[in-house]
């Protein structure tokens, strides 16, 4: 859920319809003019060139979800200011890193700048583009993921799937981590006051932030567990394992409605590791 918007005056926010396109003009919106907030908000914990796959904290370097990515070609969807990607840049990988925010992508050119990869790394290429319309040929990819990126913030993440499906090569991984779907029982605050049930969790009623003049300006996305796994395997994903961190012990900074209090008790994340079947 929404940690407020930035850089828009928020008037109310509830449970509200929205249609798919109305959804992602919001959300564009929204990261273009929050995107330098953001970074300066997160950045730190964030890092210019790590892998950090959570709220919890967890880096790839210790969880190796994506495995051995040396010289392979890795499409990141929903990539932010392509942290993530780089950071595998470093590790060998060729790395494509597509958004919708303009405002993002101006965020991952100032860290090429102010921190440049190594001369070994092949810096990453990234590309403003709707996760629903991918604009690579079939069969581009060895692998794909993303980190919080597109998939909370789209009302129709089935066609986000059928495009990962599309561009990558049979055998290629998908992982991808997103709000756990408990989560939204639950009001989205840190302390005390988030830890009593307030919602359905069958409810799929979108959480929607409106301007004065009525506008939605942010929209987020609620699946159920299940949801996830019937979106991934009719689009020919075979889920290979699930992963809901526990808070570490060491991390003590809340991220909006992420907290150790919070954490200590119930996952805030999941991340799906699957396989692309194509036959």
């Amino acid at each position: 859920m929404s940690e407020g918007t930035d850089g828009a005056e928020v008037i109310s926010g509830g449970y509200l319809p929205i249609d798919e396109e109305a959804s992602v003009r919001a959300n564009r919106s929204y990261w273009d003019n929050s995107a330098e907030e953001y970074l300066a908000e997160h950045g730190t914990f964030l890092g210019a060139s790590d892998f950090i796959w959570c709220p919890e904290g967890i880096h790839e370097s210790d969880v190796r979800l994506l495995g051995d990515v040396d010289r392979k070609q890795v499409l990141e969807v929903g990539c932010g200011a392509g942290q993530c990607s780089r950071w595998l840049a470093e590790q060998g990988a060729i790395t494509t890193g597509v958004d919708v925010s303009a405002g993002m992508l101006e965020q991952a050119s100032r860290l090429q700048r102010e921190h440049p990869l190594s001369t070994e790394a092949t810096p990453p290429t990234f590309l403003l583009a709707d996760a629903r319309q991918l604009p690579f040929a079939s069969n581009s990819f060895d692998g794909a993921f993303s980190s919080y990126g597109a998939l909370p913030f789209v009302k129709d993440a089935e066609v986000v799937f059928s495009e990962v499906a599309r561009v990558l090569r049979s055998g290629g991984q998908w992982v991808f981590s997103t709000t756990h779907p408990m989560r939204w029982m639950f009001p989205d605050v840190p302390g005390e006051a988030g830890l009593t049930v307030e919602y359905s969790y069958f409810d799929r009623t979108p959480y929607v932030e409106l301007s004065s003049d009525g506008q939605p300006v942010y929209a987020e996305h609620h699946r159920t567990m299940s949801d996830w796994v019937s979106l991934l395997v009719d689009a020919g994903f075979t889920i290979d394992s699930v992963t809901e961190p526990e808070w570490p012990e060491e991390n003590r900074t809340a991220w909006g409605g992420w907290s150790p209090l919070r954490g200590a008790l119930m996952p805030g994340t999941v991340i799906f590791s699957t396989t692309l079947n194509k036959d």
